[in-house]
Parts: structure tokens; sequence; C-alpha cells
């Protein structure tokens, strides 16, 4: 399925301002959060899709390049698959990006009665998605292909612990290392994260220089996967552990890399049938002819019989794609179309107005018992 415009997915044009996309993001949050959507799948991929849409909408150079190239401009950057990504974990994403405004805490803090759990043990790193270009062949034979792209690391200044060498956290003085703050009164009183520390009940006060504090930093990844026979478009092929780290020791994301299918010039893909639309002159196709067609192995030969139609289709057993699960292979189908002439000289014109004067008595039943049909339809009227 083909994704939609960040900008349409969080309502806003291509000049709105920074805040202006971070107001839209939290009123989308918001509206399809599954809390308040509860068991609606649509609900929940909407709320998934807003999220990607902010992260690069929010981001200067992603928001650049999705500007300038689209999509296919955010390919080997590294980007999160929030689609393969369990609702619950966008929130700690977002509490990052959205800084001192306290991330879902603020979105969706709860009553005082309502316990939050700070995120103190491991937890596992973020999915990663990029995409793979793949030929027809790639697929009817497998693959192994080279994937370059960029993930957030361990910062190996600090080891990810994002202060200074020789320096460790500080209690956060705003919320005295509990992660949270109360406001208002009475039974009433709402409980969001700590916009100062963020949930983390620690703050940095001598920040690592080479990752400005964060304990990441980009850096570029090569791997090497292998594609499976018989693939399909936007289907995704997990690679194991080459995904964002884990955070206090927690295990490695996962990579998915989505199958694009590159445009044959002469073939296309039916399930598991290739299919190629071949020209034939209309002699060729009233008097049949041995003719070649493309193929996934090379050209083909294939017989047409005398009076074959337009849009004829032939059948070639066993030259199509292999089924993924079954590794049967599919069929070539060829689809035949008859090209008119456009230029005659004098001797073509006057053989086809000699061949025009029997057409009616002895050459075209198809098209006289058209015609006798069409007189019967007439005659009823």
């Amino acid at each position: 399925m083909a994704k939609r415009d960040y900008y349409e997915t969080l309502g806003v044009g291509k000049s709105a301002s920074a805040d202006d996309i971070k107001r839209a993001y939290r009123r989308m949050a918001l509206k399809y959060h599954p809390d308040k959507n509860p068991d609606d799948k649509e609900a929940e991929r909407k709320f998934k899709e807003c999220a990607e849409a902010y992260e690069v909408l929010s981001d200067p150079d992603k928001r650049q390049r999705y500007d300038q190239f689209g999509h296919d401009g955010l390919r080997g950057i590294g980007m999160r698959d929030y689609q393969h990504m369990k609702w619950q974990d966008i929130g700690s994403v977002f509490e990052d990006i959205f800084g001192g405004l306290g991330g879902f805490g603020d979105l969706f803090g709860g009553m005082a009665g309502q316990k939050r759990t700070r995120r103190t043990g491991p937890a596992r790193g973020y999915d990663l998605e990029t995409s793979v270009e793949l030929t027809l062949n790639d697929i009817a034979k497998g693959a192994e292909k080279t994937i370059e792209f960029t993930r957030q690391d361990i910062c190996s200044e600090c080891s990810g612990s994002a202060c200074a060498k020789g320096t460790t956290p500080g209690r956060c003085p705003t919320c005295r290392g509990t992660g949270q703050v109360a406001k208002g009164g009475g039974f009433f009183q709402m409980v969001s994260t700590c916009p100062q520390c963020r949930g983390a009940g620690q703050i940095i006060t001598n920040p690592c220089k080479k990752c400005r504090g964060t304990g990441r930093v980009p850096k570029k990844r090569i791997v090497n996967i292998k594609i499976p026979v018989g693939v399909h478009e936007g289907q995704g092929i997990r690679v194991a552990n080459e995904g964002e780290p884990g955070r206090s020791g927690g295990p490695r994301g996962d990579l998915y890399c989505y199958v694009r299918i590159k445009p044959h010039k002469f073939l296309h893909r039916d399930g598991n049938n290739i299919v190629a639309v071949v020209p034939i002159s209309f002699i060729q196709a009233a008097l049949g002819a041995t003719i070649d067609v493309p193929s996934l192995n090379g050209s083909k030969q294939l017989k047409i019989p005398p009076g074959t139609q337009y849009g004829s289709i032939f059948r070639i057993k066993g030259q199509g794609l292999p089924d993924i699960r079954t590794r049967r292979t599919g069929d070539q189908l060829v689809q035949i179309t008859i090209e008119t002439p456009a230029k005659l000289n004098a001797k073509q014109r006057e053989l086809l107005r000699e061949f025009a004067k029997t057409e009616n008595k002895t050459i075209s039943p198809k098209s006289k018992s058209f015609f006798e049909k069409l007189k019967k339809i007439g005659d009823t009227k």
C-alpha cells in the first residue's frame, strides 16, 4: 500500500512551522490513540502513521529530503518501522522528541490515582525500515543484496551515558527523582511526566560533546541480506539485530527491508505468473506464425495458430515465478495485440481491396455473426 503524504496525514500545509506541526501531531495523536479507540485496528494504524509523519516533519534534515524527493528521499536513513512497533512504545520515542513539553505524559496524563511505571530496566531497541529494489530475475532465482543505511548507535565517547567522561547524572530538582510532577489538587490532581527530565528522574549536568547529551550518534551501516525466491512487492524482509540499540543493556531492534520491484521493459507480474504483451501483424494473426517472445530466461518461441484474435492469451508452462511458500512455479502468459499498418503502398492497398471483396462472404464469420445479432436488436425496437 502506497504511503500517504506526511503533510496530509497531519493535516498541515507544506509551509507549516515547527510549532504548527507539533500542535497538529498532538491533536492527531489524541484523536487516534488506542486508549481512546480500544480494539480499533484502523485507529491504531493511523496513530502509527501520524507518528511516522511527525518523525520526518519535525526533523529539519529529514523534512528537507522529503520535500525534495518525497518518500524516496528517506531510503537508507534508518527510519523507525512504526507499523511493526507496539503502539505502547511510541510514547517512549516521542518523550525525547517532545522534549520539555513532557512527551506523551502531558498528552495522555492520568488521574492522581493512576500509577505510571518509570522506564528504568532494559528495553529492546527500536526497529528500523529501509527498502531494497529487486528485478523479476532476482525474485525468480533469489539473490543477495548489499544494503546501506544510517542508524542511531551508541556514542563511543560516553558509551551511551550521555554524560561527559568522569561525570554522572544528577537528581532532577523539579520532580526530585520521581520522574513525575503533579498539577492541581484534590481528587482531580493530574500526574504527568516531568518536563525537565522527561521521566528519567535524572538530568545531565555535563553532557557529552560528541553526542550532545543524547547518548546516540548517527552511524552508517552496510549489511548483506539474502532475498528468498518469490517475494512480493511491499513484503518486508527481516534482518535481526540490525535496528537501534536497546536501552539499559536491552537487545537491539530489527531492520525490515521492504521490497520494491523494478519495472521490466517487456514483462509484468500477475501473482506467480509473468505476463508479456506481444504485438503481431494482422497477416501473422490471419495465417499463423512462429514468433519470439521475451521471457525471464531470454527469448522463447511461440506458435501462433491461424485466425488468432486480438487479446488472445497463450500459456507457456513453468516460465513464471516460484511461489514463496510452495516453490511451485507459475506460468508465462502471452497476450496478443494486432498492429494495423499505418502506411501502405499502392500494391498493398489494391490487394487489401481485393481481400475486402471476399471478407463478408467467406473470411469473417465472427464479425458476420456480430452484425447479424446487432441487426436483430434493431429489428425489435
